[in-house]
């Protein structure tokens, strides 16, 4: 258990945690952070320095009580297809059931998405056999709209291997688009009713600029690079991700869940550390942002600390930039 959370601030220092996916359930927040271990080996762009091997939940009763470790609500010995690395999270609640999704390693190196269930919010979560079929890449967020229909949002760059996968097959030695191409979209697909695989073919999300132009790749202010998370405002699909290499989040918006979205603008400026990854979640009544940097760890990548503070709009509908450490 940690002291009072303040914005801002860590609300955990007893472990590292990263990559929070927050959601409201049984009128709690729950944070479904990954869990950074401590090692002294060095960092490279392959991501090998992000170890994580379980899953902690967080829960807070509201942003200024305390902060519950659930303790371990999943590792990966005991999910039988994963190798390594289970890296950032996301959690769904439908049908009664709690269900914890995860990419992780499978046996060949590849990354896959797995999903899990439990009971309870805070888990213990029985993970499916195999990884979700047709599933690839990292970062799962799964959103599920009005209608009950749900979909996940997954991807990333370098690492996280989204570039391999251009074909609709594996390539190991696959690279980006040229600069001067569209960047490679995240991807979507929608879920089957009981959320344990994909109702539809994963597919491309098209993000555009104002004019309706795809943001191409070389426009690494604005392409997706990881990190995506879908929420919505006033009837609008917001669209927010993590541009990676200059470590923002920014967001794009539209009128349909699997998109297109137009280039809106930027949420969270850099923070200390190399990665950024975030969720967005709305609690009574206001809506909040939630984050991870490695202020506590003095910049060691692999070290990171979750955060939070609150977002605000303007009437236009544009989210207000936020600086990480105020005006510093």
């Amino acid at each position: 258990m940690a002291n009072n959370p303040k914005q801002n601030e860590p609300i955990v220092k007893h472990i590292y945690t990263a990559d929070p996916s927050a959601h409201v359930f049984e009128g709690k927040l729950y944070i479904y952070p990954s869990h950074d271990l401590d090692h002294d080996e060095p960092s490279n762009d392959n991501g090998d320095q992000y170890k994580m091997e379980d899953y902690h939940v967080l829960s807070m009763d509201d942003v200024n009580s305390p902060v519950v470790d659930h303790g371990e609500a999943l590792h990966m010995k005991d999910v039988p297809w994963v190798k390594k690395q289970m890296w950032a999270p996301d959690a769904a609640y439908k049908n009664g059931k709690y269900y914890l999704f995860f990419p992780a390693r499978d046996k060949d190196d590849i990354f896959r998405i797995g999903v899990a269930v439990g009971d309870n919010p805070a888990g213990p979560f029985t993970p499916e056999e195999n990884y979700i079929p047709g599933s690839f890449s990292i970062d799962p967020a799964v959103y599920i709209d009005e209608d009950d229909k749900a979909y996940m949002y997954f991807g990333g760059l370098w690492g996280g291997q989204l570039e391999k996968w251009q074909t609709g097959e594996f390539k190991d030695d696959a690279e980006g688009p040229d600069p001067s191409a569209p960047a490679l979209g995240p991807i979507v697909a929608e879920m089957s009713d009981d959320l344990l695989t994909f109702k539809s073919d994963p597919k491309e999300i098209s993000i555009v600029d104002e004019d309706g132009n795809p943001i191409l790749a070389g426009d690494e202010e604005r392409r997706f690079f990881e990190g995506p998370w879908m929420h919505k405002y006033n009837g609008k699909y917001y669209f927010s991700y993590s541009t990676g290499t200059t470590h923002s989040i920014v967001y794009a918006v539209g009128d349909d869940p699997q998109g297109p979205f137009t280039y809106k603008g930027k949420i969270l400026e850099p923070v200390i550390g190399w990665t950024t990854h975030h969720s967005i979640v709305e609690f009574q009544g206001k809506w909040y942002l939630f984050y991870h940097d490695c202020e506590m760890s003095d910049g060691v990548n692999h070290k990171r600390s979750v955060k939070f503070t609150e977002i605000k709009y303007n009437e236009d509908g544009t989210i207000q930039t936020i600086k990480p450490y105020g005006d510093k």
